[in-house]
This record gives C-alpha cells, sequence and structure tokens, in this order.
C-alpha cells in the first residue's frame, strides 16, 4: 500500500532519521506544521510488528511517497 502527498517533502540527508520519535525536518519547523514527530514513528513500528517494511520517497518542495510492504499470510491447513 502506498501513500503519495504533495506536502512539503524532504531532504534525502533527512530520510534516515524521520522515522525517529520526536523528529521533525527543518521545513515543517519554519512553516507552522503541527505535529509532534510521533506518526511515522508510531507507522513504522506498527509494520515492524507485523515484519514489514515501510519505505519513503521524498523529494523537497513536490512531496512524498510512503509504501508499506507487509509479508503474505498463508493459513495451515493442517
Amino acid at each position: 500500500m502506498s501513500v503519495r502527498d504533495n506536502g512539503l517533502g524532504f531532504e534525502s540527508s533527512d530520510q534516515a532519521k524521520i522515522m525517529n520519535r520526536f523528529f521533525r525536518v527543518e521545513a515543517a519547523r519554519t512553516h507552522s506544521v503541527n505535529g509532534f514527530g510521533l506518526g511515522l514513528s508510531i507507522a513504522k513500528r506498527i509494520v515492524d510488528l507485523h515484519h514489514g517494511e515501510l519505505r519513503v520517497k521524498s523529494k523537497l518542495g513536490v512531496g512524498s511517497t510512503f509504501t508499506v510492504i507487509l509479508p503474505a499470510y498463508l493459513e495451515s491447513t493442517d
């Protein structure tokens, strides 16, 4: 599943940090964007608990795409 926005985006140098609790990119701090910097860290934790992966692609001034990849679950017929 992917979610795309046309928000502020962020520099590639921030990509490794955006999933950290309370981290906010510089653009968000200077553009009166509300939030505490918890949403992505919570989403990542949920995805990790399901043994999945949360990927992000972003370009400053263009927006971001967040992709969640979860493993397939096949119920045993035993």
